[in-house]
This record gives C-alpha cells, structure tokens and sequence, in this order.
C-alpha cells in the first residue's frame, strides 16, 4: 500500500465546477482507478449537478455524509482557498490537498493555526499534487509519464517533479509514490514528514528529494536522514546560482537572513550521506547506479 493515496481513497474535488477543477477532474477520472476513487465534488450553489457524471454537494460536510470522502483536492481561487482548506479542515477530511497558487501568506498562517489539534493533513498549497502510478492521480501532474515501481519522489517544484519522474521512467525506474509538496513559505506536509513517510513504505526502496533555495526545511530534512533513514536518497536543490535577497520563482525561494542558501542545503545532504547531484540531469541516472549498487 502507498503513502497517502491510493486505489482505495475516496476523494472530493472543491471547486469542481470551476474550468480549473472540471478540467483536472476529468483527467484524474480518466486515470488508472480515478473513476472509482472520485465520488463528489463541492461547489456552493451547484450543489445537486453532476459534473463528469460526479454529485456535486454544496458543503464538504454534506459530501462527507453522502459518500465518505477522506481526501479533498482544492481547486478554488487564490481569495477563496483558505476557506476552502477550512471547510475541509472541520469537515474532518484526512488528507487535504491544495492545487491553488497565489494563496495569501497571511491566510496560510491562520491555516496552520487552525490545523494546530486537528488531524487532517495538508499538501500544499501551490501543488501539483500526489499521485501513485498506475494507481490514483490527484493534481496537475502529467500522469503518462509515470510508472509504478520502487522510487519515492517528493519535490517542492512541480515542474521539477515531473522532469524526475520523466528520467526515472526513462531509466526503468518506476515510482512507488510522488508527491509535490508546494513552494510557498507557509505550507502543509514539508520534506520531512514525506520522507518518514517514504522510510516506513515497504513498496519505497529509494528516495529521489527536490529542493530549492530559501526556508530551512531541507536541513531540517537532513538531520532526520542522518538519524533515521535506511534508504538510499538522491537529492537536488535548485536556485544555486541566485542572489541573496532575489526571489526565483516559487514565494518561498528566496535567500534572506544569511539563511536558506543552495550551498548550505547541499553541505547539510552530503553530511547526512545522501547522493546530491549539481544537475537536475543526473538524478535518473545517477538513481539507477545506486540502486544498482544496493
């Protein structure tokens, strides 16, 4: 059984109405088991239509209620994400997964806190998604490029994830789970939690971990590897060559403070003993020498 997702979830779409959300859908429906794992989706004032042959529910509880839906995926404009996520979060929904980009830092915080004694778990947001191959996809993500197999992916940047997994499936490398874990500054699940996740998994035997420049949590991640993990890891952090105090790309890429630079997250990698390549071209290959190693 993967980490998070899988052909057995139960999941609602916020914002299924919306072009974003029916066109997402309708994709995740048409892979592997998606038709079997999508039951509702939530649009106030829909409530009672059918979109891609999905109920639509007005409220997350009423689509709780009536299908049992334990994963949400959020597809709600940046001004309405937050209450979105809130709604999911007192709906009581175990894994809460947020598409969104632009949400407001403030609105993030006020999340968290609100998260603080609740057992729902967040992605995102800013996402792609997660996605276990061949199984259920739950984003944004490309599905045909992925392959069901022995590797774990998790990657701040979307498009990077999708550029790992295209070399991995090149190589013959399958993927056990990928999960895309956003950008922004404030966010849910963070490098750590996905990579105890991956540790404990048995259908995970490596790890392939995508970063970038800014925040602390790759070091944070670091210190666990050093600790706890029994897995080989292949590793990437992007935005080496950006300078101090510029943001590239992603809100949350930004060096400030003396902190968050690609160098110090390398260094914090290579002494945990995880394999961290230069080039994001290396990783599939340089995946398949340590595995082939093992």
């Amino acid at each position: 059984m993967s980490i998070l997702v899988n052909r057995k979830s139960r999941i609602v779409t916020q914002g299924i109405t919306g072009r974003t959300g029916q066109y997402h859908t309708a994709n995740c429906l048409a892979y592997a088991f998606g038709r079997d794992c999508f039951v509702a989706g939530v649009t106030p004032g829909r409530g009672g239509e059918f979109i891609e042959d999905v109920p639509v529910f007005e409220t997350v509880v009423e689509a709780r209620d009536q299908t049992g839906c334990d994963v949400s995926v959020i597809y709600v404009p940046p001004p309405f994400a937050a209450a979105a996520m809130i709604e999911a979060i007192d709906a009581e929904i175990g894994l809460v997964i947020c598409i969104t980009e632009g949400v407001p830092v403030k609105d993030m915080i006020q999340i968290r806190h609100r998260m603080t004694d609740s057992t729902t778990v967040l992605i995102g947001p800013n996402c792609p998604g997660v996605i276990t191959p061949e199984e259920v996809k739950i984003g944004i993500m490309p599905g045909y490029i992925h392959r069901s197999g022995p590797v774990g992916v998790v990657s701040r940047s979307g498009t990077l994830t999708y550029e790992v997994v295209g070399q991995l499936s090149s190589v013959g490398l399958g993927q056990s789970t990928c999960v895309g874990i956003g950008g922004d500054p404030v966010n849910g699940m963070k490098h750590l939690d996905i990579m105890a996740l991956f540790n404990a998994d048995p259908a995970t035997e490596a790890i392939v971990m995508c970063g970038e420049i800014g925040g602390t949590d790759e070091e944070a991640c670091a210190a666990w590897i050093k600790t706890h993990m029994t897995k080989p890891v292949v590793a990437f952090i992007a935005g080496a060559t950006a300078p101090p105090g510029k943001r590239m790309g992603h809100a949350g890429a930004i060096i400030a403070g003396g902190t968050g630079s690609a160098e110090d997250k390398i260094r914090a990698l290579e002494d945990a003993g995880v394999a961290v390549v230069r080039s994001p071209a290396e990783i599939g290959t340089r995946m398949r020498d340590l595995l082939g190693a093992a």
